[in-house]
Formats: structure tokens, sequence, C-alpha cells
């Protein structure tokens, strides 16, 4: 194993435990609700869940610009800007956390419009979410730390919080509903005191692990507000947040057009890209290593380190995608029957299962150059990118689907991972020359 090889695994594997224990926080909250004796509290967590997954993938943007330009500036060995740019990182974050308070209630409705759901749902779902809204600076401030903690080539912090932050959820939610008598508020409380366990973690760790940066910070503050930087700073998070967009209007129709195909081709859907998020919680963490080491080798223009780990990401990204390619055909049924016993769904799933086990192959060179161009910053390559394969996706889904049914939307969709990747190769040229120009 080379040292290229090593460092990215120091900062892959802590990233990849911190990705899978992502979904636990709303996994806990939907066990707990399972068990108080009404559906309508599962599907209250279930629409503020999914409120909350939407505004915050919106705002992923603070993690992924931060990151970039952090482990630039660490390249180039200017602590100063790297103090600047989580400074800017946490206003942002506060400005936008303190939009979304003051705007909660117009959120909430607009929301419900469209997802229309039932009276009791809506009531109790509304408890959930202007319970866990204030639970926004906490999560929004988070990303720009765990940016900032990625640009620093430190993947642990963040994995050591996301830890922390379940087992606080875990512990809150079960007090205040067993032994508080709450019910949806409880668990809404619960996940609101990890969210700020979370944020408070992250900071103390700063403070142990980087106060002696606390120098650079009265320097810094004076180039918070530089209008270039600030500049360069919008432009990159504005390309993410429009590709973000797009991202999140593929996953929201994917799961939109296979309910319209009725309840069995909707729990097929579903189950079958579980087998993408575990390979995409595997590979995003391979991207998190792209984006530190890279944009680390452009601050300190060397371009011989930077083609060396590039490389290297692509082999493990090849060896990934082979071995999930592997698992899935070999072990992917036994994995669909722990997630239900549903014999219809699982025979369902049987018509479509070899759309899955092309997931790996199709997706694996988005993933790595996605964490490559955002060490980059090269971020309207990966706005082009996403543009052109969200369109892909919605011709060919909606030119085959009136012949092809269910397979048309899963043929657009391993088309739009594959056009990912494709069109950031093709940009990868220009990409590489533009930062180390």
């Amino acid at each position: 194993m080379t040292a290229a090889d090593r460092q990215i695994l120091r900062i892959a594997l802590p990233s990849i435990v911190s990705n899978i224990t992502v979904p636990l926080l709303g996994l806990v909250d939907v066990a707990i609700v399972g068990h108080l004796g009404s559906p309508a509290y599962i599907g209250a967590i279930a629409v503020g869940g999914l409120m909350f997954n939407i505004i915050y993938w919106l705002f992923a943007f603070l993690r992924m610009g931060t990151s970039g330009l952090t482990a630039q500036a660490l390249g180039r060995r200017d602590l100063t800007e790297a103090v600047c740019l989580l400074l800017r990182s946490l206003l942002i974050a506060g400005a936008v956390a303190l939009a979304l308070l003051a705007l909660q209630v117009p959120i909430r409705q607009t929301a419900f419009l469209l997802i229309h759901p039932t009276g009791e749902v809506a009531r109790w779902a509304a408890t959930y979410f202007h319970i866990c809204v204030w639970g926004a600076p906490a999560m929004l401030g988070l990303y720009g730390l765990t940016g900032w903690y990625l640009g620093m080539q430190n993947s642990r912090i963040p994995m050591l919080v996301a830890i922390t932050q379940n087992v606080v959820n875990i512990a809150a939610s079960l007090s205040f509903v067993y032994f508080g008598g709450m019910k949806v508020e409880g668990v809404a409380l619960g996940t609101l005191v990890a969210q700020w366990a979370g944020l408070l973690m992250g900071l103390g760790l700063w403070l142990a692990s980087y106060g002696r940066l606390r120098k650079y910070i009265r320097q810094a503050w004076r180039r918070v507000w530089q209008r270039e930087a600030l500049a360069r700073f919008f432009r990159v998070n504005r390309d993410i947040f429009l590709r973000t967009l797009c991202l999140v209007a593929v996953t929201m129709f994917f799961t939109s057009a296979g309910a319209a195909q009725g309840d069995v081709v909707l729990a097929v859907n579903t189950l079958l890209m579980q087998l993408f998020t575990l390979f995409s919680y595997v590979m995003d963490g391979f991207a998190y290593a792209g984006e530190a080491l890279s944009g680390r080798h452009i601050g300190a223009r060397n371009l011989s380190a930077f083609r060396l780990t590039m490389r290297r990401l692509f082999l493990w990204g090849a060896g990934m995608a082979a071995a999930f390619t592997l698992l899935y055909a070999v072990g992917g049924e036994a994995f669909l029957d722990l997630l239900t016993d549903e014999r219809e769904v699982i025979a369902a799933s049987q018509d479509y299962f070899y759309w899955a086990i092309a997931i790996p192959a199709a997706g694996v060179a988005a993933f790595t150059w996605d964490g490559i161009f955002i060490g980059a910053t090269a971020t309207r390559g990966m706005l082009a990118s996403m543009a052109v394969a969200t369109a892909c996706f919605f011709a060919l889904y909606l030119g085959l689907r009136a012949s092809l049914g269910n397979h048309a939307l899963w043929l657009a969709f391993i088309a739009y991972l594959a056009t990912r990747g494709i069109v950031l190769t093709c940009l990868s040229r220009t990409m590489v020359g533009k930062a180390f120009r």
C-alpha cells in the first residue's frame, strides 16, 4: 500500500462511518414512535423528516464549498485564510438558520401543500417541525465545521461528532418519551438536543485540537468580508446549490414516478434504492478524501501528487464498484429479505434487480470526480455535468415510459449516473489546467 493510499484511507474510512451513522438519527425517531400506538406518529416523523432532509440537502453547499477552499488554503500554508473560511462559513450558516427560523411557518405551510398529509399526521408533523427547526443553527453550523475539518484533512472529528449525536439522540428521545410521558414532541426534543450536542462537541474539539489557531482570528476577521474572497465563496456555493436543486429534482421525481405506478412498484423502487444508498455512503467517503487531498495538492501547487492521488482514487473506486457489483449479484436478494417479508414485493423486484446491479459501475466515476472537482473548487463543471445528466434523465424517462414503464425509470436513473461521470471526465483536463495555471 502506497503513502497515497494511506492518506486516502485515513480520510475515507472515518467519513464512511460518519455517513452510515447519519440515517440512524431518523431511524431512531421512527423506531420510538413506531411503538406508541398510532400510525399517525410514524407518518408525522416521515413527513417532518422529509421536510428537513430537503432543507438541509439544499444547504449542503456550506460543507462542500468550505472543504475545497480550506484544503487549498492549507496547501498554501495560509492558516489565516483557513480560519477566515471557517468564520465565513459559520456566519453564513447562522444567517441562513435565522432566515429559516423567521420563515418557519410559511415553509411548513408550503411543504404541507406539496405533501398533502392527513389531518392528524399534519398536526403532529407541525409539532415535530416547529421543535426541530430550532436545531437549524446547529445543523448548518455543523455543515460548516465538517467541511472545514475535511479541508484540514481531519475526518475523525466529524466521525466522533456523528457517533455522539446518535448516542445522545437515543438517550434523550427515550427519556422524553418513556420517562417524560411525551409522544412526537419528545422525539423532536431528543433530536434537537442531539443536534446542539453535536455542534457544541464540534466546537469543543476545535478548541482542543486547533486552539493554537486562535491567534489568527483577529487577522482573519478582517478578511471575512473582503469583496473578492466573498464573491468567490458565493460563486462556488451558488454552483453547488444549483447542482443540488437538480439532484433533489431527480430524486423526488424518481419517488413520485414510482408511486404513480402503484404501491408494489413504489415498494420495489424504495427497496432497490437502498442498494444505491449503501453504495453512495461508501463512495462518498472516498469523495471526501478526494476533496481534502486534491484541494491540498492544488494549494501546494504539487501537480505530481495531485495526479497520483487522482489515479489512486480511481483505483479504489474501481475496486469498490467491482466489490459491490459482486455483492449485489450474489447477496442482493438476501439483503432484500432483511428489509421486508412481503413476498409480493420481493418477487416483483426480480424484474428490476439487474438495474440495481448496474448502479456501482454506472456511478463510480461520478462519485470520484465529484470529490476531485470540489477539491479544485471547479463547481461550474459539476453544475454542468448535473444539468446535462438531469436533462438526460427526464428525456429518457418521458420518452420511454409509455413502452417500458418502470424499466424506463431505472434506465433513466442509470443513464443519469453514467452521464455525470462521462461529462466530468470530458471536463477533467480543463479542470486540471485551470487549477494549476
